[in-house]
């Protein structure tokens, strides 16, 4: 049951809130991911606030990345970030 609300919980997300999600199941740092995907660290805070979206070949590169689908980073429906619970 618990997991029905977490699911609605990042569906009710935004695109920003589920690439920090995402990026601190990875644990890895802002720093880290704007290296891996080379763009600046003010790029990556923007995605992450909402301030910004990334192009879709990011969105492919950070999905891999992050090992999510595109759908769950676009929807939050899909493959999303596997945590140990």
């Amino acid at each position: 049951m618990s997991g029905n609300v977490e699911m609605t919980s990042v569906e009710d997300d935004t695109l920003g809130g589920r690439i920090s999600l995402a990026r601190d199941a990875a644990a890895l740092s802002v720093e880290e991911m704007a290296s891996i995907l080379g763009v600046e660290e003010r790029t990556w805070s923007s995605w992450e606030n909402d301030r910004a979206a990334p192009r879709a070949n990011r969105l492919g590169m950070l999905a891999g990345v992050l090992q999510v689908s595109i759908g769950w980073l676009l929807s939050g429906r899909g493959t999303g970030p596997g945590y140990s619970v």
